[in-house]
């Protein structure tokens, strides 16, 4: 068993690790940004009321 070729890839695995947890910590702020914007574009809303109701008639 190499030693330096086993230590290499623990290391590129743990860069993996590091860049997707990165990649899903930055898309995850970004959704609950876009999430607080729709929130105070609703609030803004000329008609606030609208869609409060849903009417279903067979």
């Amino acid at each position: 068993m190499d030693i330096a070729a086993l230590s290499i890839g623990l290391a590129q695995n743990n860069l993996k690790q590091a860049v997707g947890i990165s990649i899903l910590k930055m898309s995850t702020d970004q959704a609950a940004g876009n999430t607080q914007d729709f929130i105070k574009m609703l609030e803004q809303s000329v008609q606030p009321n609208l869609g409060g109701t849903i009417d279903i008639k067979a």
